[in-house]
């Protein structure tokens, strides 16, 4: 149907499925595709990426997509089936800026792969499946995106558990940690305030294959009892829907995974040298496969895992049940909580985000960060690692903290292998503490004196966080404004290293 909807004393002509309705703050409008056009011209877009690695923020519509330039890595960190070289376009939720400081948003409410795109005429919705509404809203940003947060909360959940303090592996020993090491870490956590000691990769005989290595002699469980001991929550990493070629689980159960069209094995992405592939998560014997492994994980355990390249359960491709590939996701990252408990903490990583609100207590928000600002080699590239990527993308997502933790990934406090100045260290604390969720990589040792106060202050003090506009804040009355990094005028390696 053609018709014209007035909001906030604005008359958008649209063509629309059905007959929209009013809700608090905004309209509902049917499933189908939606089309409204706008007078604001060539403003900002608000470009939700699919999961948690992709590029996220508002974006010029004058300018070219805010999308990966690299195929490969855009079947890792964004929805690959529905980008575009010609179109701004994202991810269930869309918005473009009004003249008065006001935001236009049209966001999805199901799991159907809203797509929303834009350009100076029109804001448009599309879904890949059925029958989830949207809601279409006019106001302050905080106001609009809050209210579409409620809205999804009362369809797909909410969760509220706190991680509390995190101390994870990754960003100082990656893969390469070993048992007597982490028991070095244990010790030298003694007296800090933490609640959760995660191992991140590197525990595993290979990814897909959940035992543990040779350097864990003793297993998993006994690691998990010495965790423990120290006083800590015990944490894991796994990435349940995916293994590459060589492991064991790929070369004996090849018909465990999502094929193509042909019958072929569908890459799910590229790393650690080789393509992995995704579980095909409808088929019996995966779910079999899924339960055995999140009880033993149990059984050791761990009660705060950390999921990462949870896309993969959402992928397209030829599955045993004829079932849309989000609610193909959801229905099994339920399946692992069921399995995990509802006691234990549910970290996402690499999830597409809609589909996960609700079964995850916290999820990454942010590609990877590092312990330097940008890599000169990728600088167009808003997924890959890096403290500018993390903070751009945690900045853009900060609207759902109302449904779960988002998590904008470890802060850094040592001089020691670290290209950040004292700024950009004190910039991801600031981030830190207004998305609510403290994370530490940093083993002790590599920190000096005041390196160590400053990490004790970080995870004990509990700021009065205020949001001023956009990308400005007052934490404890002091105001933080992150536009200078977010919107350069000038070239940030002029002030910043870079890799």
């Amino acid at each position: 149907m053609e018709t014209i909807l007035q909001l906030g004393g604005h008359r958008l002509p649209a063509r629309l499925p059905g007959e929209p309705r009013v809700t608090d703050g905004g309209l509902i409008i049917p499933a189908g595709d939606v089309q409204i056009l706008h007078p604001f011209g060539a403003t900002n877009f608000y470009r939700h990426g699919w999961n948690s690695y992709s590029p996220t923020s508002w974006w010029p519509l004058g300018g070219d997509p805010l999308r990966i330039p690299e195929e490969s890595r855009r079947l890792t960190a964004d929805d690959i089936d529905n980008d575009s070289p010609w179109r701004h376009g994202g991810s269930a939720v869309g918005a473009i800026d009004g003249p008065d400081g006001n935001v236009l948003l049209l966001g999805g409410l199901g799991l159907d792969v809203p797509r929303v795109e834009a350009d100076g005429r029109m804001l448009a919705g599309h879904l890949e499946t059925g029958d989830a509404d949207w809601f279409l809203a006019y106001g302050p940003e905080e106001q609009v995106f809050r209210r579409y947060a409620d809205l999804l909360g009362e369809r797909l959940g909410r969760r509220t558990p706190s991680a509390g303090n995190v101390w994870c592996s990754w960003y100082s020993f990656f893969e390469d940690i070993t048992e007597p090491l982490i028991h070095k870490v244990l010790e030298d956590l003694r007296g800090y305030p933490f609640d959760v000691v995660q191992l991140d990769d590197g525990w595993e005989r290979c990814v897909g294959d959940w035992e543990a290595n040779a350097d864990f002699p003793s297993g998993m469980a006994e690691m998990a009892s010495r965790i423990r001991d120290h006083g800590f929550t015990p944490g894991l990493w796994l990435s349940p829907f995916i293994a590459p070629a060589q492991s064991e689980v790929y070369r004996t159960r090849p018909h465990l995974f999502l094929h193509d069209e042909h019958g072929d094995p569908k890459p799910a992405g590229f790393n650690w040298g080789n393509s992995y592939f995704a579980l095909d998560t409808t088929l019996p014997e995966t779910r079999d496969h899924l339960v055995d492994t999140f009880q033993k994980v149990r059984d050791w355990g761990y009660r705060y895992l950390k999921l990462d390249f949870m896309y993969a359960g959402a992928l397209s491709g030829a599955r045993h049940q004829d079932v849309p590939r989000e609610e193909a996701y959801r229905d099994a990252v339920r399946l692992i909580r069921e399995v995990a408990g509802e006691d234990t903490y549910l970290l996402g990583s690499g999830v597409p985000v809609i589909p996960s609100i609700g079964i995850f207590d916290g999820i990454r928000v942010s590609p990877d960060v590092a312990p330097y600002w940008d890599n000169s080699e990728r600088s167009t590239d808003y997924s890959g690692a890096g403290a500018r990527n993390a903070v751009i993308a945690s900045l853009h997502r900060l609207w759902l903290r109302p449904l779960l933790e988002v998590d904008p990934d470890p802060v850094f406090f040592r001089t020691r292998y670290n290209l950040l100045d004292d700024d950009t260290k004190r910039l991801l604390v600031d981030l830190a503490h207004i998305c609510g969720f403290r994370a530490v990589s940093d083993p002790v040792e590599w920190l000096d004196e005041p390196e160590r106060r400053a990490l004790t202050a970080f995870l004990t003090e509990r700021p009065e966080v205020r949001r001023v506009d956009r990308y400005r804040f007052t934490i404890d009355g002091r105001d933080v404004d992150f536009e200078p990094y977010v919107n350069p005028t000038g070239r940030v390696s002029d002030r910043l290293l870079v890799k």
